[in-house]
């Protein structure tokens, strides 16, 4: 198996010439109805004039879903002109099926893949049991998917540390472990205190130059509901420090209902202000949580100074 779509890598993306002052990338997850597939491809075009460095896909485990996430991901190669990294996760997946879909990747012309264990299904904060068939770690799919031919691969990173690991030095060596089974690059999961990124940053440098030198991209996403993003930190196992907590329930009012406008105007300025730190600390780039919506991603990079002509109208 061999890599098929000619796609260049994540790091070859970020390191291109880019206008503004940073890369930048997006993630999407796959939709389970045509309405949400037409929205989906609405926000697609509308970041594929503002020349994202890549987009991602997230995996839907099982069924339709799942051969829906790949022929999506490989509609994003092939019918647009971004560079396109479909998720890949191990759970609940024999060798054999993660090698099946590796293949069925490669055949859509996707090259460019994120190696997750994942959650357990139905509890993400359950215990997570390997498929007996299966791998145990995301450093084993990284060494699956490099032996199974020329694909760039890319890892999750955990700026607070993940909720499995006893301590950040444990997470620190799983995620140069993950680094050294061949992965290029991480992907931080959502965070909302630039401190927890460099802090993160250093640990894997400290703990190995050599993979500490390969690009940590942080994750975020502008909050535009207080509910769903208390709901969102609950399911991760992430925190949402205390000032940002007061300044969203602040502008969410006493109300029955937040005043989600309010909300939005606030999670904007946030989003913009951790932004900006990145930049300012040399994140390589930086990587958007979309939820498959263009508006709110698109006000924070207009902010920051990209190209968002046209991008500003209702999705």
């Amino acid at each position: 198996m061999s890599e098929s779509g000619g796609q260049q890598s994540v790091v070859e993306a970020i390191a291109a010439p880019h206008v503004g002052p940073v890369p930048f990338s997006l993630e999407f997850f796959p939709p389970r109805t045509e309405g949400d597939e037409a929205r989906l491809w609405h926000a697609v075009r509308v970041f594929e004039r503002m020349n994202p460095a890549f987009v991602s896909l997230t995996y839907g485990a099982g069924g339709s879903t799942r051969d829906r996430t790949v022929r999506i991901a490989g509609e994003l190669a092939t019918s647009t002109t971004l560079t396109t990294v479909a998720h890949l996760t191990a759970v609940g997946h024999s060798v054999d099926e993660l090698r099946g879909l590796v293949g069925a990747y490669a055949d859509k012309g996707i090259s460019n893949l994120l190696a997750l264990r994942g959650d357990p299904p139905g509890d993400p904060m359950g215990e997570w049991i390997a498929h007996p068939e299966g791998v145990e770690y995301a450093s084993e799919l990284v060494e699956l998917i490099g032996a199974l031919g020329d694909f760039h691969t890319g890892v999750a990173s955990f700026p607070e540390g993940h909720h499995r690991a006893p301590n950040l030095a444990a997470d620190t060596g799983n995620l140069v472990r993950k680094l050294r089974a061949g992965a290029e690059y991480s992907v931080t999961q959502i965070f909302f205190d630039v401190e927890d990124y460099v802090r993160l940053r250093d640990r894997v440098v400290a703990a190995d130059p050599e993979q500490g030198a390969k690009p940590i991209i942080p994750g975020l996403m502008p909050i535009t509901s207080l509910q769903s993003v208390r709901r969102m930190v609950e399911l991760s196992g992430s925190t949402l420090p205390q000032p940002v907590a007061e300044r969203l329930a602040a502008a969410a009012g006493d109300g029955s209902e937040e005043n989600r406008e309010a909300v939005r105007a606030v999670g904007i300025d946030l989003a913009t202000e951790m932004s900006e730190r990145l930049i300012a600390e040399g994140a390589p780039c930086l990587h958007f949580c979309t939820l498959n919506f263009a508006r709110a991603t698109s006000e924070v990079l207009d902010r920051l100074g990209v190209d968002t002509r046209g991008a500003l109208t209702p999705a």
